[in-house]
């Protein structure tokens, strides 16, 4: 036979045993709906954002040289024109961006950019000789040409 004990000192501990419980579950709950928010920023798009600008750079270093390279291609006496292509990626992080070369005087750049966040590279060699300009996206083959002038 089972004794079930009716004492209102059971019953108050049992009772504050779930007030407890209901207590401990809502603190718990009130700390994960405010963290939440914070962590997908300083977990996932901070990072990202230090990813991509390494990214950007190492890609406008790289369009850098393929302009200077088709740029030593060609001589002062040369009547042809050059055509290169090359590819870069198509995304860095799962986000697309846009490189644009541009500049005049002795300063041109190569700038790999989206939204705020962009890096910019200097196209060394070729300085106020030639003038480089253009857009891209990082989408499908890319072309870089020279003209005869």
């Amino acid at each position: 036979m089972r004794h079930f004990s009716t004492d209102r000192r059971d019953n108050e501990e049992a009772v504050s045993h779930v007030i407890e419980y209901l207590i401990i579950s809502g603190v718990m709950l009130l700390l994960i709906v405010i963290t939440l928010p914070v962590v997908s920023d300083v977990l996932i798009e901070r990072p990202a954002e230090q990813l991509s600008y390494y990214a950007y750079t190492d890609i406008a270093n790289g369009v850098s040289t393929r302009i200077v390279d088709v740029y030593a291609m060609s001589t002062e006496y040369s009547r042809v024109s050059i055509e290169s292509d090359f590819d870069i990626p198509d995304s860095v992080a799962g986000r697309d961006y846009y490189v644009k070369i541009s500049g005049g005087g002795t300063s041109q750049n190569v700038t790999v950019y989206r939204g705020t966040l962009e890096s910019t590279v200097s196209i060394a060699g070729i300085g106020s000789t030639r003038k480089a300009g253009g857009d891209t996206s990082g989408h499908g083959v890319n072309k870089i040409t020279y003209v005869y002038p």
